[in-house]
């Protein structure tokens, strides 16, 4: 099985037709990018119908590339089209009917995502905040892409973590309070 070498890039467009370079690690991406990255993932260009009309804007989006895009960084994603998807039906048992009629599904599209390595200083100022705090602080409504990106960053603390609590079965040592022993 080969490594995946993924484009270093400043946007998800820019990441299938014309990228800084390619890199398999961080480091390496650094030294293309000249800074820090982070590892992302981009919906780019418009939304399709279906997935055959994906595939020819994929063609034509990566054909100005000079090393075409590795397809195994390149996915097809069906998204919903602006609409929420349906909240979870409740059990109505009405009469000899446990659940109600299922309504219509909601319309979907189908558009590209591309992982590439991204420089930090180009990352949305959006997505530099804990994603917890800009859902409670958010004065408007934030896009599918936006929360897709939050679920994927990693977990980052409130503030620094505080000293270990002593546990049930552990005592300081009298001749020096800093250490702390099992008890069994």
């Amino acid at each position: 099985m080969s490594a995946l070498i993924y484009p270093v890039a400043h946007d998800g467009d820019s990441a299938l037709s014309s990228p800084l370079g390619h890199a398999l690690r961080a480091r390496e991406a650094e030294g293309i990018a000249g800074e820090a990255v982070i590892f992302c993932s981009e919906r780019v260009g418009p939304p399709c119908p279906t997935r055959e009309a994906a595939q020819d804007l994929l063609a034509r989006l990566s054909a100005g590339a000079a090393p075409p895009p590795d397809p195994a960084i390149i996915r097809l994603v069906e998204v919903f089209d602006g609409a929420r998807p349906p909240p979870p039906a409740r059990s109505l048992n009405e009469g000899d009917r446990r659940w109600p009629a299922p309504p219509a599904p909601p319309r979907t599209v189908w558009r590209i995502q591309v992982d590439f390595w991204r420089p930090a200083s180009r990352a949305p100022a959006i997505l530099a905040a804990q994603a917890r705090h800009v859902r409670k602080r958010a004065q408007a409504e934030l896009s599918g892409d936006h929360l897709s990106a939050f679920a994927r960053q990693p977990l980052r603390p409130v503030r620094p973590q505080q000293p270990l609590d002593i546990g049930l079965f552990e005592i300081r040592a009298p001749e020096n309070p800093d250490r702390v022993l099992p008890d069994e």
